[in-house]
């Protein structure tokens, strides 16, 4: 079983979605800059099973619509593919963090009321962060290194995951880290087996 079906719940059905807490991440986004000199990356995404039924293409279109009716306004590009295991990935960007937030709780909620929340597995959002220079000195012409934090919709919980160049390898401390430095600001999995790594992020 791979790690997207053991987010999906594996071969056990889980029952719904749980509480969706994705504005969470509004007010930790606060302090992520002021105190870990972390910002977005400016790209999110939302991750599930896909049907091929008309009613769940038309909600995905539906849904796409809406969020397209204000990408020029918002500065926002939307854009979708599935992946090798067959999971579909909504992937938006835009230089508002606030907005991204919006946009993924708009597609959740979507899901979620035509009957189709069992289908989500999660959101991603990317984050770039400056290990060289603290909170109160930021560098914002450096590029730093890239961080995600992921909501498990079936948990209703988040998660950091901090890759390690390409070998498919993770920085596990520095993800305990983040758990411990955002406490109070994110409901976290306290399980961290069930911090299930996603390769290949397109953002």
């Amino acid at each position: 079983m791979g790690f997207l079906d053991a987010l999906m719940g594996g071969k056990k059905k889980l029952q719904g979605v749980a509480p969706d807490r994705l504005f969470a991440m509004t007010t930790a986004h606060v302090a992520m800059q002021t105190e870990l000199s972390m910002e977005s990356a400016g790209a999110a995404a939302i991750v599930f099973q896909a049907l091929e039924t008309s009613d769940f293409d038309q909600i995905l279109r539906d849904a796409e619509e809406l969020l397209r009716g204000t990408a020029d306004e918002m500065e926002a590009t939307i854009e979708s593919a599935d992946d090798e295991f067959g999971y579909r990935w909504m992937v938006l960007r835009d230089p508002d963090f606030d907005d991204l937030v919006v946009s993924l709780n708009t597609i959740s909620t979507e899901l979620q009321g035509g009957g189709y929340g069992d289908r989500l597995l999660a959101a991603v959002f990317a984050f770039e962060q400056d290990t060289k220079h603290s909170a109160s000195m930021p560098n914002p012409s450096r590029k730093g290194k890239r961080v995600y934090f992921i909501y498990n919709f079936k948990r209703g919980a988040f998660y950091p995951f901090v890759p390690i160049g390409s070998e498919k390898k993770r920085d596990t401390p520095r993800e305990l880290r983040l758990k411990a430095q955002l406490a109070n600001e994110i409901p976290f999995e306290e399980d961290t087996t069930r911090w299930f790594p996603l390769w290949e992020i397109p953002l």
